[in-house]
């Protein structure tokens, strides 16, 4: 199978504040110790045990990342974030909850996913990505077709892709995209399916400031068999 070609650049700031002590620490210790390899792996050599791989895309400060590790100790959770105050954030939470089941990129998640062989994913995760709301910028969100093509080549028949964001303009943008894609289907039956946050849902610092112009909107894909 011909791995899809994934653009990998990230825009926006990566680094604010400087990091306090703590931090700075465990984004030199910890950091290290649950780095993915740089170059093409199989998550299984990572987890052997692990009954499921699940990625997140842009994770922030990690709370929800976190939070599903800690309730899924039996899956392995890959995540990648290249802002470094959330990166830190994220392996201080990780610290804190002692979890042995995740693994982090620092950069664009593209990048991770280019290094993922197909069919080892499970689950992904794009929750509120930066929505790039201006018309000249909405080239740099990260749903586009190569996205969606490197997703459909790394999840299961059967996995899912869950989408989140609060601008109404980027929820259409993601549904029009993906339902021209014949590897997914949309799985909502009713309205309240795209309205209500999914029951296995964590809510974030980020998702409750309501910084976009709608209520969030929840769009769940599945990966058909084809």
């Amino acid at each position: 199978m011909v791995r899809p070609p994934v653009a990998a650049r990230t825009y926006g700031r990566l680094k604010a504040r400087p990091l306090k002590p703590r931090r700075a620490r465990v984004l030199q210790t910890l950091g290290a110790e649950l780095a993915v390899p740089a170059a093409p792996f199989e998550p299984r050599t990572l987890a052997p045990k692990a009954a499921e791989v699940w990625l997140e895309a842009g994770f922030g400060a990690g709370e929800h990342l976190v939070a599903q590790a800690s309730r899924r100790p039996d899956v392995l959770v890959l995540g990648a974030e290249p802002f470094v105050n959330g990166f830190a954030a994220c392996l201080a939470q990780i610290e804190d909850a002692g979890l042995a089941n995740v693994r982090l990129h620092r950069g664009d998640v593209r990048e991770l996913m280019g290094w993922l062989p197909g069919g080892s994913l499970d689950r992904i995760f794009v929750l509120f990505p930066d929505p790039w709301p201006k018309t000249r910028h909405k080239k740099r969100r990260l749903i586009e077709a190569t996205f969606i093509a490197s997703a459909a080549h790394l999840l299961k028949p059967g996995g899912r892709l869950r989408f989140a964001t609060d601008w109404a303009d980027y929820a259409d943008w993601t549904l029009e995209r993906f339902l021209r894609a014949p590897q997914f289907r949309w799985t909502a039956e009713t309205a309240d399916d795209w309205r209500r946050p999914p029951p296995d849902h964590v809510a974030t610092r980020y998702e409750a400031k309501r910084l976009g112009d709608c209520p969030p909107i929840w769009l769940e894909f599945e990966r058909l068999a084809v």
